[in-house]
Formats: C-alpha cells, structure tokens, sequence
C-alpha cells in the first residue's frame, strides 16, 4: 500500500509539473450583455437552447452561484477590468469614472498577450481609453459612429445607422418588447462581431498568446433576433416569470410602451420580450461555433494551451416579481453565466459544477494564474484555478454584493449569500428578504415572513451588521443596520484614498 500510495504521489507531480511548462494558455473571454445565469438548456430552461454553451460548460466547470457584486453595466465592468469589489473602488453604483488600478487586459499585455476587444466596449472613461487592450474594434447598437454603425451605414444607407433603425423599429435600448431583424442577416450585430471576432484572431501573431474579448450587446435590449429565431420562439410555450408571494403584485400596472422598472409583464407583451430576448440568445449560441472551433485550432497548431470563459455583466429580470432591467439582487438580475472550459493539459476537471459564490472579480486572478503573471494588490478577486482542478471545493463562505440606487431610492440593495441561503437588506426602509436558493431557486418564498425562521433570519442580519460595519456610509453601527443613510453611486473608498462622493452623479443604467 505505501507503493502505491508513492506511485500516485510522483503521478500527481508529474502531472503537476507538465502544466507548469506548459505555454500560456490563448484566451477567449466571451462576453454577452445582460444574460441571466438560467438562460441554458443544459440547465433544463424551458425554452431556450444554447447546445454550443452547454459544450464548453462540459468541457469544463459551470459555476451556478456566479453573480455580479454591483449589476448595471458600468461598475461590473469596472469590477471585471479591476478584480476588486464595489467597495474597494467606490464604484457602487451605475456612476462614470476612470479606472485607477491596474487592468486585466493591461497586465496580460505585460505579460506578453495581444490583447484584443472586439464588440461592445467596456464603458471605459474617457471613451478612448483603452485601458490594456492593444486593439479594439467596437461594435454596439446604441452608439453612433462605432465600427458597427459606419459598417451599418455603408452596408444599408437606408437606416442611417443602427440607433435610427432602432428608433424606426419602435424599439428602445432599455424597454421590453421585441421585433424581427429587419435586414440581411449577416448585417446583425452579433453576426458582425464574430466575424470580426474571427479576424482579429487570424490577423493575431501565431507565435503570441492571445486574449481575445468578444464583447455582444446581446441579449439586452433592442430585442430584435433574426426572424427565424423570433418566429421560433413565438410557436413554442414560453416561461411565465417568478411570481413571488412577497410582491404586491396588486400595485403594479400592465406594461405600456415607456421603459420601466417596475411592471406586470404578461400576455402577449411577455410573449415578444421572451421570443425577442431568448431568439437573441440562441443566435449568438449558434453564430459562436465557428469562432470557438478556430479558436481552437490556432492554440493547437502553436503548441499552446486555450481557455474560453463566458460570462456576462449581469442578467435581466424579464418580468420576475414585477421587475424589468437588472440592479436588483435577485437571481434574475444578479445571478450570470459563469462557463470556463480548458485545454485538456491545464487539468481542468470536466463536467465540473459548482454551488460555491463566486463572482465577476474572479476572472482577474484567475487568468493571470492561468498565464503566470503576477496577481497585482489590492486584490478581491480569488484564484479558482484549485476549483477548476478538482482541488478545492470552493473560494469563499459568503459573497457580498450591492447596488447603490438608480432607478429610485427603494431599489438600492445589499445583499449576502453562501451559494444555499440569499439574504437580502434594503438601506432605504430596512426591508429584508430571505430566500432559501437550493430549495426555492426561483425566490417565491420569503422567510422572513415564516415564524419558524426567525433564527436564521436573525443569524444572516448579524452577518450583514458585520460586513458593513466599516462601509463610510454609516449603513451599520456594529450591532444593528441603520436605514436611510445617504447612498452615492461613487463613494470613498474603504480604504479613505478614493474619489469625492460627489464627482459623478448617479445615472439611468443602459
């Protein structure tokens, strides 16, 4: 027995060793906007289908408990390029400011990547700083004058550029609502941003690793997917959304042709939003294979390894308890695909799922681990490459996340969960939520409003008593939560060297 035992050890080593010569990994970060963590058929969604992203989330690990610590557009992607927490940064709301701390795409180029930016940009301020990407070709459906929209314009004069044809659509950027792709297909964004996706990637040096982001506005609005998809979607049985028995559904009005927050969601009005949004969805599944597959080929004719991540800034609630858009901290809006698939020698475990909370500042250590670089400090983020062998279950006990208010005072929120339990705090009146996530995934159940769980209830307050305890807004005194303390989307940060609490007003998240 103690052979044998040897024997596996120097077998561990050697695998051990063998990645640890090996070159760095190319990199393929696939980024969609606004796509809930639910929306994949490998998960049993009811109706949308993602077969490509089912493939790469077996190839390699699918973290469930994955969420956005602070989810509008702006300060995820701030916490994305940083790896640090909304606190660190002050960033904790949807607020415009520059990025003071080194990036991942500045370090990876550092480190010897090309480092490209293909699609939508990063929200990045000022606008033309590219903050480590070498090169960029931005594509979105709400700017004028990007790559996309000169591409738009030459290709189809007749629009006058996507946000015109938005607007002839009777589409909205941020509202519900969808209609077919009016053009050509192959004049789609999305179809545009692969393509161009896949030219970068052949232009690449083959002799330099690279980092590839290939940034989609899908599946956030303007919900307009090709015709087929859409037709598709329209034939078949569709979700309702969450109906949760903690909601006065009874306060909220049928959904009209202004954008919103709160809304009833329901009939036909749903039926196009989820045709529109999960058609979105499934185009980009399908327009992503090619691109995956000569990602693929180009790492292995280099002799080096590949990862592809997919994940997103945040979700949607498409309806959920009444909601639209996202900054809330339910698992609608929250929660987000988290896919990481790998070359066979990095030692991926296969298959793997996780419960465990992780977030978007992961990526940041974690792709630096992979290309050994060095992981700059501060640091919020952890490391889930032991997680992604098999070595370790998890990276945390507990994830914080936040979100300052933007759509009014009420929306503001903390929130704590440990991958099983979700406990929600509202700072405007003190509202609570508990929601039981292994047992109730969909959050229709608050038990705060049960007797018998009082004691819990009470248990997860003391951990948000403690973990704000030290935030300068004054939200905890140590033993109690205090509500109605003033709540800026750019706040100093913890550590007293951040930016002014009033630098940047807080905005309407795009």
């Amino acid at each position: 027995m103690p052979v044998l035992i040897l024997i596996a050890g120097l077998s561990v080593l050697g695998r051990q060793a063998t990645r640890a010569e090996s070159p760095r990994p190319d990199i393929l970060f696939l980024m969609p906007d606004e796509m809930r963590g639910d929306c994949l058929s490998l998960l049993g969604h009811p109706a949308v289908r993602t077969p490509q992203l089912d493939k790469l989330a077996q190839e390699g690990a699918l973290f469930r408990r994955a969420y956005s610590t602070v989810p509008s557009c702006i300060p995820a992607r701030h916490a994305l390029l940083t790896g640090l927490f909304p606190a660190t940064t002050g960033v904790v709301g949807y607020a415009a400011t520059p990025i003071t701390h080194p990036t991942l795409p500045k370090l990876l180029g550092d480190a010897g990547y090309k480092t490209l930016l293909v699609g939508r940009w990063m929200h990045q301020t000022p606008k033309d700083e590219p903050y480590g990407y070498q090169k960029e070709i931005r594509g979105s459906t709400h700017q004028d004058d990007d790559e996309y929209d000169r591409f738009l314009k030459q290709a189809a004069p007749e629009t006058g550029g996507i946000r015109s044809l938005v607007a002839k659509l009777g589409l909205s950027n941020n509202g519900w609502g969808g209609k077919p792709w009016p053009l050509a297909e192959d004049l789609h964004p999305n179809v545009w941003i692969v393509s161009q996706a896949r030219k970068a990637l052949k232009e690449a040096p083959a002799g330099q690793p690279v980092f590839l982001t290939t940034s989609f506005y899908s599946p956030h609005p303007p919900l307009f997917p090709p015709r087929r998809y859409f037709d598709a979607y329209m034939a078949q049985k569709l979700p309702t959304p969450a109906h949760g028995d903690w909601v006065d559904w009874q306060a909220l009005s049928p959904a009209g042709d202004k954008p919103g927050h709160r809304v009833l969601l329901e009939g036909e009005t749903l039926r196009v939003t989820e045709a529109g949004y999960f058609g979105l969805i499934q185009q980009l599944d399908e327009q992503i294979v090619p691109l995956v597959a000569e990602f693929k080929e180009r790492s292995r004719k280099a002799g080096r390894p590949w990862v592809i991540w997919v994940t997103s800034d945040h979700g949607e609630m498409l309806g959920d308890h009444g909601f639209f858009r996202k900054c809330e901290p339910f698992e609608g809006s929250a929660n987000i695909p988290f896919l990481v698939a790998g070359a066979p020698e990095l030692g991926f475990k296969t298959g793997l799922r996780s419960m465990q909370p992780v977030c978007l500042e992961d990526v940041m250590p974690t792709l630096l681990d992979l290309a050994g670089a060095k992981c700059p400090k501060p640091m919020d983020g952890v490391s889930l490459v032991p997680v992604l062998r098999g070595m370790k279950p998890g990276v945390r006990e507990t994830l914080h996340f936040e979100h300052a208010p933007c759509y009014g005072k009420q929306q503001a929120f903390h929130a704590l969960t440990d991958g099983h339990f979700k406990y929600i705090w509202r700072p405007a009146d003190g509202t609570e939520h508990l929601f039981d996530l292994a047992n109730d995934p969909r959050e229709e159940h608050d038990l705060t409003k049960v007797n018998s769980q009082r004691a819990v209830v009470e248990q997860w307050r003391a951990k948000m008593v403690a973990e704000l305890a030290s935030r300068p807004e004054g939200f905890s005194d140590g033993s109690r939560l205090i509500p109605g303390r003033p709540y800026p989307a750019l706040q100093a940060r913890l550590t007293g060297k951040g930016r002014g609490t009033n630098s940047v007003p807080a905005g309407k998240a795009e």
